[in-house]
């Protein structure tokens, strides 16, 4: 199995070493990030620094201003990585290496983009905006989007990109110091609570025949037993926290939100997909791969997003999952997607491997292996440049074994 090993700019920039040291891992490409959302992240063998802190969302290459110019919606520069284009330069690091790159970029998760412009942001049915998360719905979060996309994944070098957050965020989002989970919201909960009563969503529920002041309301009630307690917390699967749903809110009104934000949703992929593919093919980037972060469960919503797996396979080269659980859930989130693979399909897996973020490096051989059986062809290592240096050995020993 090819594996490809997650990578920020700033891990590669100013450490002459970083790009051989990953080769070295036995990885065969990089999934370099050049257009990424805030944090705060460890770097623990940097020769310059141990912590870097990219205050808000970002790219890391130089922008067209051509293309950008009067947009109220536009990318935020950064100043914490050293130079104009962090991305071009770690990616011919890394491509001296011998590492094959390609681009990482976010979509639906920006704050300081809500921050400035809240309209744009989803509206909860209590009338919360989430900045962090833009409403896909909205035609200029889907321009802008689209041309974020296609400016920060078609970059010289790169031979493919991963989208991320390419469809609906939500509740879930690890703010600072976050104070969300003294009531357990379940995946049902956290799905209601993502729902979105904008006014482009709003008109999109009426369009469909619902009254979206009474939709609303009805998701209110049925999230009235979760902070009552009355209602404890709901462990199951993708399939449980759907009939979860239904039964809290209803047949009729699920059906009708699952509509419009499976339509918002395939809308918003398309349109991205279609500009990176124009993208590519003005660049003359020959067999350039576009492949989604995603989950088999249309309702899932943040940086995995839910898709329908035959639509996403129709529309990308693959998709990237998230497979650090047991076996079990390999399997199901690896199984849907089975049935409408090609030759040319690409289903990785995503395993972390940093045992602070829930990874498990000492196994690594044994899940990829079982990601393998239950049909995955790729792997993703989340994140080289997180790990410690016993944890990179441990990732090295485990590609060794895998061949």
């Amino acid at each position: 199995m090819r594996a490809s090993a997650f990578v920020y700019p700033w891990d590669v920039v100013g450490d002459p070493d970083a790009a051989r040291r990953i080769a070295d891992l036995g990885v065969h490409r990089v999934t370099l990030a050049s257009a990424y959302h805030s944090t705060r992240a460890l770097t623990p063998r940097h020769p310059r620094h141990r912590i870097v802190t990219a205050r808000h969302s970002a790219v890391y290459h130089p922008v067209d201003p051509a293309r950008w110019e009067g947009r109220e919606l536009r990318p935020y520069a950064q100043d914490w990585v050293a130079g104009d284009d962090p991305f071009g330069e770690a990616a011919a690091a890394l491509a001296d290496a011998g590492l094959e790159v390609h681009s990482w970029v976010i979509l639906a998760h920006n704050t300081r983009l809500g921050t400035e412009h809240p309209h744009t942001s989803v509206r909860n049915a209590y009338g919360d905006r989430y900045p962090w998360a833009p409403c896909i719905a909205r035609e200029e979060v889907r321009a802008y989007a689209a041309d974020l996309a296609a400016e920060s994944a078609v970059r010289p070098g790169a031979r493919g990109v991963e989208l991320e957050s390419c469809g609906w965020y939500g509740l879930a989002h690890l703010h600072a110091h976050d104070k969300i989970g003294g009531v357990p919201l379940g995946g049902a909960g956290h799905y209601l609570m993502s729902l979105c009563f904008c006014s482009t969503c709003e008109a999109g529920y009426a369009s469909l025949g619902a009254d979206p002041e009474r939709l609303r309301r009805a998701v209110a009630k049925a999230l009235a037993p979760l902070w009552a307690g009355e209602r404890a917390d709901v462990a199951g699967g993708r399939e449980e926290e759907w009939e979860t749903v239904v039964e809290l809110l209803g047949a009729e009104a699920a059906a009708v939100v699952a509509s419009w934000r499976d339509r918002a949703a395939s809308a918003f992929r398309n349109e991205v997909v279609t500009a990176v593919r124009k993208a590519a093919e003005a660049r003359s980037t020959a067999d350039f791969r576009v492949l989604l972060h995603a989950d088999p469960a249309p309702h899932r919503c943040g940086a995995n997003v839910g898709v329908d797996p035959a639509e996403a396979l129709d529309l990308a080269d693959g998709v990237v999952l998230p497979c650090t659980g047991g076996d079990a859930e390999r399997a199901a989130v690896l199984a849907p997607f089975l049935p409408h693979r090609t030759p040319s399909t690409v289903l990785a897996a995503n395993l972390t491997v940093v045992r602070g973020m829930g990874g498990h490096p000492e196994r690594l051989a044994e899940d990829a292996a079982h990601a393998r059986e239950a049909g995955a062809d790729e792997l993703r290592l989340y994140h080289v440049g997180l790990a410690s240096t016993a944890e990179l050995e441990a990732v090295r020993d485990a590609l060794s074994r895998l061949g």
